[in-house]
C-alpha cells in the first residue's frame, strides 16, 4: 500500500470511527462493573445482571431451561480480564412457539444523536465483540423502540471454542428519528434461544418495521445441552463502517456511568455508612442521600428488609430499625426518614448505616 493510500485509508477511519472523541457507546461493555452481584440463576424471569446488561426471557413458562449467569475471570484474551458467562444446568430440546432468550442492552436516544437516524444523512454504525463457547449460530438485532411500530435490522453471527472478534455493521436507518430525551430509545438483543414465533420465516437484514418471526430466524439454541456454554465481553457500538479497537475506560469511569442507572449505596456489609442523620424529636431520625452522579430519572428503591438491619448512629442514642420512609422526588437526592422510635436527643447529629451483611441499599433508574 502507498503512503498516499495509507493516509486515505487512515482519513476514512477517523471520519467513521469519532476516533477523536469517545467512541463506544455502550457502557460496561468489557464487563467489569457488577453491582447486583457476580452469579445469578435465570429460569423464567426477566432481570439486571452485569451492570447495564438485562436477561429477557419471553414465553419462560413454557421452557424447561435454565441457566447461570456470571462475571467470570478471562486469562486467555490479551486486554480483557472479565467476561459475561452463560453456563446451561437444564437443557429445553422442546421449544415452544413463543419461547426467546436473549441479552438486552438499552440505549437513551440523546446517546444516539450521532447516528442521524431518520434523515437523509444516517450514518452507518458497527458493533463488535468477542465471543467464545459451544459453535453455535445467533443473532444481533438492533430494535427502535422509538418509532411507531417499532424498526429493526439484525444480523446472524458464529461462535466457536475460541475467542473471536465478531464485527457487524448497520446500514442508517432513514426512517424514524431517535427522540433526544433520556428515555429508552434503541435495544441491542442478542437472542440466544427462541422459538418458530421468532424464527418461522428469515431474517430482516434490512431496516424495516419490526416482524416477530423474523427477528430470530436461523439462530441454534443455547438451550440445547448443558454441556452448552457462551462467554462474551468487549462489546463496542460506534458510528461509522470500521471497527477500531475496543476503548478501554477505567474502572472508575466505568462504575460512574453505571451508576446513573443503578447506585449502590452499600456492599452487603455490616456496619457500613449510608447517610448522614439528624434526631427530629425523640421519636425520629431523617437524612439525605446524595446521589453522585445525578440518576438518569427519578429512581426507585431497592433495599432489604433485615431485622434490625439498619441503624441510626449518634453519641445520644444507637437505635435499630427494619426500613425506612423514602421521599424521593428528583435524580439528584433522596429524603428519607424514620419515626416510631424512642431515646433520642432532638437535634443530635448521627448517621444512618447497616447492622447485618444482608443489608443493603440501592436506587435503580434503569431503561
Amino acid at each position: 500500500m502507498t503512503k498516499a493510500a495509507e493516509l486515505a485509508k487512515m482519513g476514512e477511519v477517523l471520519t467513521n470511527s469519532q476516533i477523536g472523541g469517545r467512541r463506544n457507546i455502550i457502557i460496561n461493555g468489557a464487563m467489569q462493573v457488577a453491582q447486583r452481584g457476580t452469579s445469578f440463576n435465570y429460569t423464567t424471569s426477566d432481570a439486571y445482571s452485569l451492570d447495564r446488561f438485562r436477561i429477557d426471557v419471553t414465553g419462560g413458562d413454557n421452557s424447561a431451561g435454565a441457566f447461570t449467569l456470571t462475571q467470570a475471570a478471562v486469562t486467555d484474551l490479551p486486554g480483557f480480564t472479565k467476561a459475561m458467562k452463560f453456563d446451561v444446568t437444564t437443557a429445553d430440546t422442546s421449544i415452544a412457539a413463543g419461547e426467546a432468550l436473549n441479552l438486552s442492552y438499552r440505549i437513551e436516544g440523546q446517546d444516539l444523536q450521532q447516528l442521524k437516524k431518520g434523515t437523509s444523512e444516517a450514518e452507518k454504525f458497527t458493533i463488535s465483540f468477542y465471543v467464545k463457547g459451544t459453535a453455535k449460530t445467533y443473532a444481533l438485532e438492533v430494535l427502535d423502540i422509538d418509532t411507531s411500530g417499532n424498526r429493526s435490522i439484525a444480523k446472524t453471527f458464529n461462535v466457536t471454542t475460541s475467542w473471536n472478534r465478531v464485527i457487524l455493521t448497520f446500514d442508517g436507518d432513514t426512517t424514524g428519528p431517535l427522540d433526544n430525551d433520556a428515555n429508552r430509545s434503541l435495544d441491542l438483543n442478542f437472542f440466544f434461544h427462541a422459538g418458530s414465533t421468532y424464527t418461522g420465516s428469515t431474517l430482516q437484514t434490512s431496516w424495516g418495521a419490526m416482524t416477530n418471526n423474523e427477528r430470530a430466524a436461523g439462530i441454534g439454541s443455547l438451550y440445547s445441552s448443558t454441556d452448552n456454554e457462551l462467554f462474551i465481553t468487549g462489546l463496542q457500538m460506534e458510528v461509522g463502517s470500521q471497527a477500531t479497537p475496543f476503548e478501554h475506560r477505567s474502572f472508575g469511569e466505568e462504575l460512574q456511568l453505571c451508576k446513573r442507572y443503578y447506585n449502590l449505596l452499600t456492599t452487603g456489609e455490616a456496619s457500613k455508612p449510608i447517610s448522614n442523620a439528624v434526631a427530629y424529636n425523640a421519636n425520629q431520625c431523617s437524612g439525605v442521600i446524595q446521589f453522585n452522579p445525578a440518576m438518569r430519572a427519578i429512581p426507585t428503591i431497592d433495599i432489604t428488609t433485615v431485622s434490625s438491619g439498619y441503624r441510626y448512629v449518634s453519641k445520644a442514642a444507637n437505635t435499630n430499625f427494619d426500613t425506612v420512609a423514602l421521599d424521593i422526588s428528583n435524580s439528584k437526592q433522596v429524603l428519607w426518614a424514620k419515626s416510631g422510635l424512642s431515646g433520642m436527643t432532638s437535634g443530635s447529629a448521627g448517621w444512618l448505616q447497616t447492622t447485618s451483611a444482608d443489608s443493603y441499599m440501592a436506587f435503580t433508574a434503569e431503561l
